[in-house]
């Protein structure tokens, strides 16, 4: 690849080189992203379904597994970012990327034809486990295929959205303003795409065949690596002179510590010793500290985060989801729909509504700061933890007023629509927390560490994954010792997610005060559209 394929973000002196960028770039990126998301959910969404399928497992061990898995997916681009920002650049990442995502997820399609225990009789044991035999095989070359498509993913995801906005000059302010609402977009149509392939996808997988439900993402990958090439000679690229970030920043570490063994603080005295650009290596260093305590605060928004694809949907799956006359069923999956919708309301609304009426009250230019916008998020994500759990508590009442608690086959006469504020809720809340953090990240990072900027807020959503997995796995353990039943139990009747939403709830709120905390001390590396 030639060097002017290198698309990082200039940092003092650099100018980017001669090319379309703005907004038809910006529209082209955004429609890959559309493609690749289509591609994600199309396998994410109804995961749970098809390893407590399928797969035969457990519902705790499934939503143990897909949140490890999403955890990984969301962890491996800081990995993905390092590469992007001090080797291969971001334009040569996202093609890597994208043809080991299509590997990825034509192998996913192959494991899903392999015989497959689901036509031999499972049954619950005593403890209200599920006990299905199971595939080696294919348990094996499932896994490894999905684990595939998070390492392609982690090249992928913080590169292409670095990228698109990259499309927009920082330094002029008409631009810099463009890229603000960018975000909003962005979020906008990976949203929608979202939701027309849970819809979709959902019912394919889980009426039609599970090997058509993992092929067409993979079709859908093929045409976003056609789509991407396409716009090449539109984009905007920029001359980077500074390769190696994060050796310079390295080299900032160990040179201070040869000074003096206090760490970060030390560096202060590395710059007055030494040059204009070891001053700029120190500033850098010390803005990425000043964003570890907000990182650290966000985590458990992404256990919440993790809940929908999981939880949610096992928690949906027993309702009465017939519409109409027809008897015709919405799939558990599909109900995720309702975040999607509230999603793209919610962006129309902030972008069109709410951040010129702010504007106006507060004299900042993006209406409320990032973190302002990152807390109102988490304190609706408590709201909607509070609703699943009053939900769940409706529902099992439901269950033993219609004496279907021991049927787990059988549907709770309680109507679907009861689960649907719970998602509205939650997706309202991804609007100002998600596209909050995408910004904040990416704003307040160092110039030639956008890419790891955007992948530090991919992590809070792996850590937060992650923690959720174990949470599942400890709590499962807890509540079955001793012959007690767990909260996750597979016939659901007999379990308690209202506990569990509720511990969640409860944890999130004191996160959002510790959130507020950091938040109020914070000082913004450009005070442009930020006030205190």
């Amino acid at each position: 690849m030639a060097q002017g394929f290198e698309p990082l973000l200039p940092r003092a002196g650099h100018r980017p080189r001669p090319a379309t960028g703005g907004w038809r770039s910006a529209l082209f990126i955004i429609w890959v992203e559309v493609a690749e998301r289509f591609a994600y959910y199309g396998i994410s969404s109804n995961l749970i379904s098809y390893l407590t399928g399928p797969l035969g497992e457990s519902t705790a061990a499934a939503a143990a597994a897909v949140n490890a898995w999403s955890g990984a997916a969301s962890m491996l681009p800081l990995l993905g970012a390092a590469v992007a920002d001090s080797w291969l650049g971001r334009y040569r990442t996202i093609v890597a990327s994208s043809l080991l995502y299509i590997t990825g997820l034509g192998m996913l399609a192959l494991s899903s034809m392999f015989s497959s225990p689901q036509s031999q009789e499972c049954r619950l044991a005593a403890d209200g486990r599920r006990a299905c035999p199971r595939s080696s095989l294919q348990t094996a070359f499932f896994y490894v295929s999905l684990y595939l498509v998070a390492i392609a993913q982690s090249g992928h995801k913080p590169c292409v959205q670095a990228f698109g906005a990259d499309q927009f000059d920082a330094t002029d302010p008409t631009e810099s303003l463009s890229r603000g609402s960018f975000f909003n977009w962005w979020y906008f149509g990976i949203c929608g795409s979202a939701t027309v392939t849970i819809a979709l996808m959902s019912y394919v997988q889980d009426n039609v065949s599970w090997g058509i439900g993992f092929g067409v993402p993979c079709m859908v990958m093929v045409l976003a690596l056609v789509v991407f090439l396409l716009g090449t000679k539109t984009y905007r690229f920029y001359d980077h002179k500074d390769a190696g970030a994060f050796s310079r920043v390295a080299e900032a570490f160990r040179a201070s510590r040869k000074r003096s063994p206090e760490g970060v603080c030390s560096l202060v005295e590395h710059a007055h010793g030494g040059s204009a650009e070891d001053a700029v290596v120190v500033e850098e260093v010390r803005s990425m500290a000043r964003l570890f305590p907000i990182w650290a605060t966000c985590l458990l928004y992404g256990v919440v985060f993790a809940q929908p694809p999981t939880l949610f949907t096992k928690q949906a799956a027993t309702l009465d989801r017939r519409v109409g006359s027809s008897g015709f069923q919405i799939p558990p999956a599909a109900l995720q729909c309702f975040m999607g919708i509230s999603m793209i309301t919610c962006v129309a609304l902030y972008d069109r509504v709410l951040v010129p009426v702010a504007r106006r009250v507060t004299g900042a230019a993006l209406g409320i700061t990032m973190l302002q916008r990152i807390g109102t998020g988490m304190a609706l994500a408590v709201a909607a933890l509070v609703a699943a759990a009053l939900v769940e508590m409706r529902r099992l009442s439901a269950a033993v007023d219609a004496g279907v608690v021991d049927q787990p086959d059988a549907a709770v006469p309680m109507s679907l629509w009861w689960i649907v504020p719970q998602y509205v809720l939650l997706g309202a809340a991804d609007v100002f927390t998600m596209v909050g953090m995408q910004e904040f990240f990416y704003d307040q990072m160092p110039g030639a560490l956008k890419s790891l900027g955007l992948a530090l807020y991919l992590s809070v959503l792996g850590v937060g994954s992650f923690i959720s997995s174990f949470l599942i796995s400890v709590i499962d353990g807890v509540t079955r010792s001793g012959g007690g039943t767990s909260w996750f139990a597979d016939n659901l009747n007999r379990g308690h997610l209202d506990y569990f939403y509720l511990l969640l709830a409860a944890l999130t709120a004191l996160e959002l005060l510790a959130f507020l905390y950091f938040a109020a001390s914070y000082v913004y590396k450009r005070k442009a559209g930020n006030v205190h």
